[in-house]
């Protein structure tokens, strides 16, 4: 990774202060060696021929992805370890402690349910899991949560449709806020998957939608989610910078994107984190969210990330405070909380403002 721009003494406790965000997290992506074998070996699992049978070797592995599909076939194979409801409450709460260390406030988390069911997993075991896990969060850490449930796009949309279906009741009850739209892009394009869209937006009128666009997919995967399945909200985006009519689209209509910039390049969608497109996002007014994406294969929390941009950037402070207001504001969350975290965002600024004035 380029390094252009040192990241230390005042700068990096600056960004650890500054209230985070995290709209682009996969709960399944947290699962790190160190909670992956030993859930194996509660839940009697043995791995496929071939993979790492400890984890160093397992560590050594994440860091030589080829590309998506390469990740994608290390990740369902790790998440073959998820059987029990707790198992799903100690891989959330171990990311949500993770990410607190960070300065994490408020995170919208995503979860893959076809993947467990798929696996013989009652999708209530995934759920509860999960929610315990964000309530204690809420409760012990201070983070308020989201819960998104993503739909694979390399499954038919029928199955999708079946899914959304099946887990009415959390939708009812609130336990879910949202629906993604995840997995490998190509050959999925947005327009596959407008039926589900459609039929939860038609049940449930102030459920939150977002889908993963423009990472693989050029610019047209970012405007028909926005189009078709009438998304508010763009996880990666990055290939958005390719269209000019959609980069003043974007702005205009306050279109979050909640990118990833340490998966961007460990899934070599760009060699360095200087090569993705943020300065023009900031330079056309489009809104975005550092995030970690997969955190545990990626090798990167959200500070990580945060960092990772500085280096490249060198961004001053009221840069950095205009990023983390974009990601407040784009939040999914209550105005009383965005609030608290607006304002604790000029409480740091004015702090590191003199520290770094003197």
């Amino acid at each position: 990774m380029t390094v252009g721009y040192e990241c230390s003494g005042h700068i990096r406790d600056f960004l650890h202060e500054l209230p985070k965000c995290e709209h682009h997290v996969h709960l399944e992506g947290t699962l790190g060696p160190d909670l992956l074998f030993p859930l194996a070996e509660r839940n009697c699992i043995s791995f496929p021929n071939g993979f790492p049978t400890s984890v160093e070797e397992l560590e050594k592995r994440y860091k030589k992805f080829s590309d998506l599909q390469d990740f994608l076939n290390h990740y369902y194979i790790g998440m073959s370890v998820l059987i029990k409801e707790q198992d799903f409450f100690d891989l959330a709460y171990s990311y949500f402690e993770k990410a607190e260390k960070d300065g994490l406030w408020h995170s919208e988390v995503f979860f893959d349910p076809q993947g467990h069911v798929e696996r013989g997993i009652p999708i209530e075991i995934v759920i509860n899991g999960f929610k315990k896990a964000c309530e204690k969060a809420e409760k012990e850490l201070g983070i308020t949560t989201k819960l998104i449930m993503c739909l694979l796009r390399h499954l038919p949309s029928e199955d999708g449709l079946l899914t959304i279906k099946s887990v009415n009741t959390y939708y009812e009850k609130g336990w879910i806020h949202g629906l993604g739209l995840d997995s490998s892009e190509k050959p999925f394009p947005p327009e596959l998957f407008e039926n589900c869209y459609s039929f939860l937006k038609k049940n449930f009128p102030n459920i939150q939608l977002t889908a993963h666009a423009g990472e693989e997919g050029g610019p047209s995967y970012v405007s028909n989610s926005l189009d078709l399945l009438k998304v508010t909200r763009i996880d990666h985006g990055i290939n958005s910078i390719k269209d000019e009519k959609l980069m003043e689209r974007l702005a205009n209509e306050k279109i979050l994107l909640s990118i990833c910039p340490l998966s961007n390049v460990k899934l070599q969608v760009v060699e360095n984190v200087g090569q993705l497109p943020i300065a023009e996002f900031i330079k056309y007014g489009v809104s975005f969210s550092i995030n970690s994406d997969d955190p545990a294969y990626f090798g990167g929390y959200i500070l990580d990330n945060y960092i990772a941009v500085h280096e490249s950037f060198g961004f001053d402070l009221e840069t950095w405070c205009l990023i983390a207001r974009n990601s407040i504001n784009g939040s999914w969350c209550d105005e009383k909380r965005k609030l608290e975290m607006l304002n604790a965002v000029d409480k740091v600024f004015e702090k590191y403002e003199k520290l770094l004035s003197n």
